[in-house]
């Protein structure tokens, strides 16, 4: 099925624009704002010299996330998120993403810290934010190479991650709020480069799906997630 037959004129498999801006804020050894059709992320990846307690004294580094969103970034004000709840459930997937795209292993008893801050949302806050997260991290990394801190760049895998839903039997790819709020099932999915499925996110919402859909929405997610991967190796020329 195709045509024009969403709220904002994309067909059902189509993404909205996506655009990054690197180094967005002058401090961050990484950041980056990802803007996602009017959803807008700013992220930000830092570089702190400790690492967890569990990992001191084994050479190992880490690779940990914070997502917040500001109180305007909605259409109506909301109260500031505490440090709990669905924020904590979001940003442990940014940072389990974040984990398995980079050889975190290879950066020493550091750590890189992501903040993920959602300045205007407009659906898919959580896919845009580890989209432009692994952009950040990948520019933090490039940091402490440069630096001459780390003598060799850790192994990766480029990610991205996509909102998808269901609606009237119809499968929609980077799902807006308007259409989030609407489907019958809501997907999240992220995947490598390679098309190896890091996470997936499923819930019946208004209605079940079947084993034929999910593996029709996984298609269409990889189709939207190596489009995003395309744009992410085209920004960071790799």
């Amino acid at each position: 099925m195709s045509g024009k037959i969403r709220f904002d004129g994309r067909s059902f498999d189509e993404l909205r624009k996506t655009t990054f801006e690197r180094n967005f804020l002058k401090y961050p050894e990484g950041s980056v704002l990802i803007t996602q059709g009017s959803t807008k992320v700013i992220v930000t990846a830092s570089v702190l010299e400790s690492v967890p307690r569990f990992l001191v004294d084994t050479g190992t580094g880490w690779i940990t996330a914070e997502y917040s969103m500001l109180p305007r970034a909605t259409q109506t004000r909301n109260q500031r998120e505490p440090y709990r709840g669905r924020a904590v459930e979001i940003q442990r997937l940014i940072g389990r993403s974040l984990r398995a795209a980079f050889n975190y292993e290879r950066l020493g008893e550091r750590t890189i810290k992501v903040d993920c801050d959602v300045i205007q949302a407009d659906g898919g806050t959580r896919c845009a934010s580890i989209t432009g997260a692994f952009i950040a991290v990948f520019d933090a990394i490039n940091y402490l190479y440069n630096q001459q801190l780390i003598y060799e760049f850790p192994n990766y895998k480029v990610l991205a991650a996509i909102s998808l839903g269901i609606k009237d039997d119809q499968i929609l790819l980077d799902l807006n709020y308007n259409e989030d709020s609407k489907v019958d099932v809501d997907f999240n999915l992220v995947m490598n480069e390679d098309s190896e499925i890091i996470e997936l996110q499923g819930t019946a919402e208004g209605a079940t799906f079947s084993k034929k859909k999910l593996a029709e929405i996984i298609e269409l997610g990889e189709k939207g997630i190596l489009e995003l991967i395309k744009i992410q190796k085209k920004e960071l020329n790799i």
